[in-house]
């Protein structure tokens, strides 16, 4: 969080500014409403809610909570869970899409510089980040981020109250497929003021890319484009201002030709889009002098470069531009003739050409982003609508008239459906509710856009243009008369001695409206088509004007107040379609500094937003609606009477819902079609619950298809372990196919063992092995294995110290695996194997060698690019480690056959004799317990036991009678098996074992293991029955816990570190039986010793 505080934004003691929701407020009042945005907008939090409608203060700072750590805290996360974040709307409006299947929009609102735009590049960056997808969404994520700065280049400009003013209106929608990833979108765009182009107020500039041009431009752009400094151009230089503080245009002309690449423009045409930029500059310093009432240019050399940029004739361009052919009826007949235009027509008409190519041109750039993201059918999508807000200026144009007619129509769908709407619909489903009053801005609407009755003053302005004459005194003066007639008497209607002024809902606005200007601009209309027609046919700029002036002549070009009237119509209901939600933006001030708080602003603000009428409805109404139909099919998994179908009526299907989760009953209605739920938090509620049903049933299946790929994985760990000693050594019989588990000592809770080893540092494998010294004298060491290299730890007694006589862990040695050259075995059936190392070697002894050799290898392959050599033989010679004066050398080992399975070792002088009977041959390898398949199978057809509607139920399978024929596990005589529990697991066995004695044995010690200590507690099913309860008996064998362990099912015990307890029945498979407390039940016989 940013000031002097010294908390995170989301930390547990988190410092508190007001309400995060000012339906809490105590007071609803405008001073409490400002109040409450002031205390927390001085504190760094922007955002706050009415409902679900956000309340955006711009900082005019980047604020450190828009990270990826915020994105991963809001998805999926309930609305109460966070401080409010436009994140938390955006999640919301992704899920209610993929719930419901309901296309959503978001409509940003607010005045100039308030921070629309910014909301807007926050929803699609959040989207962009928290749905997934291939290459091609990627792709189409790309292209929607980078349409970004391409339109913010040739549509946002500094104005006097926001530096990146949008100056049109943008409506994105983001396009989803079924599965919620963006693979589609589509930008309508409309309003571009286009007299920005040709002027500006003082401390204004024009649209971006002018000024990136100019200062970004390759010293070979700008001599092909005749740039030159901006004061040069009559369009930059008439407001004084080419500098914005805190932008960069060089950098941003680089972002913006990178985004056309993205969006897949050729080069080519990005070369000719400059031209056209770099034409309508040098187009607008074409002047004109009068010559006997007739306009002419003043400068024919001024007309040269604009026509060769723009790829029109010279003499063409001049002659359109001082002249205008017109078309004259008399007697039936019609002819063409030619007029000539006075010096104010001609400037008009130049101006019209540099807005009608730039309006094209800005048409083309959107249209390409469509054709670059376009789907041929649409699913899903979320629309952002980012408009430039409502303005008062010195001046206030015709343009400035249609912004704010926009802005009043979407205050209007703001009223309709947050207040009108709502209160009505209260009304139909017969919900007990008490009238709130609220202004409804319909009106204003109709005062500008009625056709008749009494006419709008769009409809009187049209009627003016058509009835004028060619000049334009006293067509301001006849506007003036008309509307007074018309809407005089009209309570938000007033004129003045220059124009009028429109009682908005924002403010009183004073309209100059250029009669004149606006009529020219309907005249020239055909005149700049013929110009733009008249480049070569296979000009880009020809495609720019796709008329055919032929067929097309006769049609009236539309003006401008029914074009603008018929999109903001056509943006309307694009937007009633959607299921809307809301952010409205404040502007805290005009400096356009941080922590910088205008109370008068604000509260105006407040005000004509409708905030406090919004808090009150809120207030006393529901926040949530559904049908009883959607109700049902939502939240029918809850309860089994409902799932998977209610039999009987919905509304009682609903009342069985509401009753069964104990919702209480003044926390909803019901309607005649519709639920309606009081406060958010027992929806989150039933959200919660819908959500443990779903997690039940997910846990179930990963649980089972984990347990799959785990005994897939082991089988072929078991199989490249087995490959290692294929045909090399012999086998030990209890370990060809025994279980793996890893981390034999237990590291996780070995905090004396894990402090050698880097934090998080993963563990291979861990086991108690024999070191071999130069005597041949055994000493116990830990061996653990990781990604990282060997470490050989053992214990000390400590000389001095405070823990003098203490005996403490120490490392021994640590192995890098680019220091071992390789690892010598011998052929016979013994444990022993010696590490080759580059200082010196050691002599180990471990009974799990197959494993920690099939780990090794993989790893040291990992890590040096090459195969681990390893070496069997009968004759075993080592490296000892150099100590004081003498030491060093060599040392052998030599192995005998021998009696019995258990090595005999005889040291003499540097040879070490190990003796050891014939083990099985040296081609066994490991079996198959049962298929793959056969195992998948078997784990899914448990799922079909489970209630459909909760609680799992897994049966025991038949008991086999073959399963009782005993087989010793692994391990060393007179130390317990350390390690977790055994899994069931198959067994892979490309080749089939050498026939011999031990063929016919119980399989069940095959079983896979969970990995080891550190993930002992989970649940295994497959395993034999408990045995029929055995009467008490005064003496038995008995056995100590050496771990914790929790039971997973009815038929297990529990018990804690050195219990000691009844032994009952031990079990070839790992699962014994046991009593303690009474209780008789299953558990791991790994976790015990028997005493």
């Amino acid at each position: 969080m940013g000031g002097k505080a010294k908390y995170h934004w989301q930390s547990q003691n988190v410092k508190q500014s007001g309400v995060d929701d000012m339906v809490l407020l105590s007071k609803i009042t405008e001073d409490a409403i400002v109040d409450n945005l002031k205390k927390r907008y001085m504190d760094d939090y922007i955002f706050t809610y009415i409902g679900p409608v956000l309340i955006s203060v711009n900082p005019f700072k980047q604020m450190p909570y828009f990270t990826d750590r915020e994105i991963e805290l809001y998805q999926g996360a309930a609305q109460y869970e966070n401080p409010p974040h436009i994140y938390a709307l955006t999640d919301n409006m992704y899920r209610n899409m993929m719930i419901d299947g309901e296309n959503q929009c978001v409509i940003i609102s607010g005045e100039s510089g308030a921070g629309k735009t910014v909301a807007a590049k926050y929803i699609m960056g959040y989207i962009s980040k928290v749905s997934g997808g291939g290459s091609k969404v990627q792709h189409v994520k790309e292209i929607i981020l980078q349409s970004n700065p391409l339109l913010e280049a040739f549509g946002n400009a500094k104005t006097v109250r926001n530096n990146n003013s949008s100056r049109f209106g943008k409506y994105f929608e983001i396009q989803f497929s079924r599965g919620g990833e963006p693979d589609g979108g589509k930008i309508s765009n409309f309003l571009l003021e286009k007299s920005r182009v040709v002027s500006q107020n003082e401390n204004e500039r024009n649209f971006h890319i002018y000024y990136q041009l100019i200062e970004g431009a390759s010293a070979q752009q700008r001599e092909a484009l005749g740039i030159m400094t901006p004061d040069y151009y009559y369009y930059l230089n008439q407001s004084g201002t080419y500098k914005v503080d805190g932008t960069n245009d060089s950098k941003d002309f680089q972002e913006t030709m990178e985004a056309m690449q993205v969006i897949g423009i050729p080069g080519d045409i990005q070369t000719q889009v400059l031209q056209i930029v770099a034409g309508i500059l040098h187009l607008g310093n074409i002047s004109f002098i009068e010559a006997g009432n007739y306009g002419q240019v003043e400068s024919t050399d001024l007309l040269a470069f604009p026509a060769y940029l723009l790829g029109i004739d010279p003499n063409r361009l001049q002659d359109k531009l001082t002249s205008r052919k017109m078309d004259s009826k008399w007697g039936g007949k019609s002819e063409s003739i030619n007029v000539t235009l006075n010096q104010e027509q001609a400037n008009y008409t130049r101006d019209a050409l540099a807005k009608a190519l730039y309006a094209r041109l800005f048409d083309y750039l959107v249209e390409s982003i469509n054709k670059a993201i376009q789907k041929p059918h649409e699913e899903f999508s979320i629309g952002v609508l980012d408009i430039y807000g409502f303005e008062i200026f010195q001046r206030n144009g015709f343009e400035q008239f249609c912004i704010n007619f926009v802005n009043e129509k979407l205050q209007q769908i703001f009223i309709e459906l947050t207040l009108k709407a709502e209160q009505e619909e209260y009304v139909q489903e017969g919900i007990k509710w008490t009238p709130i009053e609220y202004f409804n801005n319909k009106i204003v609407c109709d005062l500008i856009e009625n056709k008749l009755n009494p006419p709008g003053i769009m409809s009187v302005l049209d009627d003016v243009c058509a009835t004028m004459h060619a000049k334009g005194e006293g067509a301001d003066g006849t506007l003036l008369q008309k509307l007074q007639a018309a809407v005089g008497t009209h309570e938000h209607f007033n004129s003045w001695n220059s124009g009028f002024v429109i009682h908005h809902y924002a403010g009183k606005v004073r309209c100059l409206l250029d009669v004149a200007l606006i009529k020219h601009q309907r005249l020239v209309f055909w005149g700049v088509l013929k110009i733009g027609t008249s480049v070569n046919c296979d000009n880009f700029i020809r495609s720019l004007f796709p008329e055919n002036l032929n067929t097309d002549k006769k049609a009236r070009p539309t003006t401008a107040g029914s074009k603008i009237k018929k999109q903001a119509n056509d943006l309307v209901n694009t937007l009633m379609k959607c299921t809307p939600h809301y952010i409205r933006c404040i502007k805290p001030n005009e400096t356009k500094r941080p922590k910088d708080w205008e109370e008068s602003r604000v509260r105006h603000q407040v005000e004509y937003l409708g905030l406090r009428e919004n808090i009150r409805v809120r207030r006393a109404g529901f926040a949530y609606r559904r049908l009883f139909s959607k109700f049902l099919m939502r939240y029918a998994i809850l309860t089994a009477e409902t799932w998977p179908c209610w039999r009987g009526p919905e509304q009682q299907g609903v009342l069985h819902l509401l009753r069964s989760v104990n919702m209480d009953n003044d926390q909803y209605q019901m309607g005649r079609t519709k639920v309606f739920v009081k406060n958010p938090e027992s929806l989150f509620l039933l959200e919660e619950m819908r959500e443990r049903k779903f997690d039940t049933f997910a846990r179930i299946i990963q649980k089972a298809w984990r347990k799959f790929i785990a005994r897939k994985k082991y089988e072929q760990m078991r199989e490249e372990a087995s490959d290692i000693l294929y045909n090399s050594k012999e086998r030990r019989k209890n370990s060809i196919n025994r279980n793996f588990v890893g981390d034999y000592l237990g590291l996780e809770q070995r905090p004396e063992l894990r402090q050698f080893l880097a934090k998080r540092e993963r563990v291979d494998f861990a086991d108690s092995v024999n070191k071999f010294d130069r005597r041949f004298k055994s000493i116990k060491r830990d061996l653990i294995l990781t990604p990282k290299g060997i470490y050989l730890i053992g214990r000390e007694k400590v000389k001095k110290g405070p823990e003098k006589g203490q005996i403490k862990e120490v490392l021994k040695r640590k192995m890098e695996f680019g220091s071992i050259s390789s690892v010598s075995l011998s052929t016979r059936q013994d444990d022993f194997f010696v590490l080759h190392e580059a200082q010196y070697d050691s002599l180990l002894e471990s009974n799990f060698k197959t494993e920690f050799l099939s780990l090794l290898s993989k790893r040291y392959e990992e890590v040096t690019k090459r195969k681990l050599t390893i070496s069997f033989g009968d004759r075993l010679e080592f490296r000892v480690k150099k100590e004081g004066w003498g030491g060093g050398g060599t040392r052998i080992v030599v192995f005998q056959k021998g009696p019995g399975d258990l090595a005999q070792l005889k040291p003499g002088g540097k040879t070490l004799s190990v003796t050891i009977g014939d083990g099985l041959p040296k081609s066994s390898s490991s079996l198959y317990h049962r298929t793959a398949g056969l195992l998948l199978k078997h784990t899914f057809r448990s799922l079909s036991s489970v209630h459909q509607n909760g609680g799992a139920k897994f049966p025991r399978g038949p008991h086999n009678p073959q399963a009782d024929i005993t087989y010793s596990s692994p391990q060393k005589q007179g130390r317990p098996l350390q390690g977790g529990p055994p899994k069931l697991g198959s067994q892979r066995g490309p080749r089939p074992p050498a026939p011999n004695q031990y063929n016919q044995r119980n399989l069940d010690f095959l079983n896979v293991p969970d990995q080891g200590m550190k993930q002992r507690k989970r649940s295994i099913t497959q395993r034999p029955p408990p045995a029929p309860k055995p009467q008490p008996r005064p003496q038995g064998p008995r056995c100590r816990a050496l771990y914790q362990y929790v039971g997973q099912d009815t038929d297990e015990i529990s018990f804690e570190v050195n219990d000691v307890f009844d032994l009952v029945k031990e079990d070839a498979s790992g699962w014994w039986t046991g009593r303690i407390g009474g209780k008789e039940g299953l558990f791991p016989g790994n976790y015990v010793e028997k005493i």
